[in-house]
C-alpha cells in the first residue's frame, strides 16, 4: 500500500497494492499501522454507502466543530469525480480544492482529515461509493457548501448534475 501526501495538509491519497490471480483479486483497504506511519492518525467510528445513477453530484458536505469528520473514501463499484474543498481559514490552501478520479479499476482512496468540504460526481450508472468516517453523524451540525460557487471554481464537467435539494441550495463559501 502506498501512501501519498499531497499538497493540502492532511489530505492523502491511499493507492493498495493488489493482488489478481484466475480467481479474482484481494488487496488491504485499510491497515492502521500504515496510515499511522504515513501520518494519518485517525480512529474510524462509522461507515456509510451510497449507490448513485451517472450524473448525481453529492455534495459538497462537512459537519461544523465539535462534530467534524475525517473520511476514508472510495469506489465499490463505478467511478467518481471526487473533490475536498479546504475550508480551514488558517490555511495555506484554504479554499483551493482536491480533485481525482476514484474507481473500481483503480482502487484508488483518498483520506480527508476535518476542515474539508467533501463531494462527487458519478460517472458511471450503479456507481457504489464507501466512506469511513472519524465523527460520528450529527444532523444540527451538517453543512452544504455550494458546489459551483465561483469562488471556488471546481470544473465537475458538467453542467446540469442531478442534486439533491440541500446541495442545490447550499451555501457559498463566503457565507461559511
Amino acid at each position: 500500500m502506498k501512501v501519498k501526501k499531497t499538497e493540502f495538509a492532511g489530505l492523502f491519497v491511499i493507492e493498495p497494492s493488489v493482488f489478481t490471480d484466475s480467481r479474482g483479486y484481494f488487496f488491504e483497504s485499510y491497515n492502521q499501522r500504515v496510515f499511522e506511519e504515513a501520518g494519518i492518525h485517525a480512529s474510524f467510528v462509522q461507515d456509510n454507502q451510497s449507490l448513485s445513477s451517472k450524473g448525481v453530484l453529492r455534495g459538497l458536505h462537512f459537519q461544523k466543530a465539535p462534530h467534524g469528520q475525517g473520511k476514508l473514501v472510495r469506489v465499490l463499484q463505478g467511478a467518481v469525480l471526487d473533490v475536498a474543498v479546504d475550508i480551514r481559514r488558517n490555511s495555506p490552501t484554504f479554499s483551493k480544492y482536491f480533485l481525482t478520479e476514484l474507481s473500481e479499476e483503480n482502487k484508488k482512496m483518498v483520506y480527508i482529515p476535518e476542515g474539508f468540504a467533501h463531494g462527487f460526481l458519478t460517472l458511471h450508472d450503479h456507481t457504489v461509493f464507501h466512506y469511513k468516517c472519524t465523527g460520528f453523524y450529527n444532523k444540527e451540525s451538517e453543512v452544504s457548501l455550494l458546489w459551483n460557487d465561483p469562488a471556488i471554481g471546481i470544473n465537475w464537467g458538467i453542467a446540469d448534475p442531478v442534486l439533491s435539494e440541500k446541495d442545490r441550495y447550499g451555501l457559498p463559501l463566503s457565507k461559511l
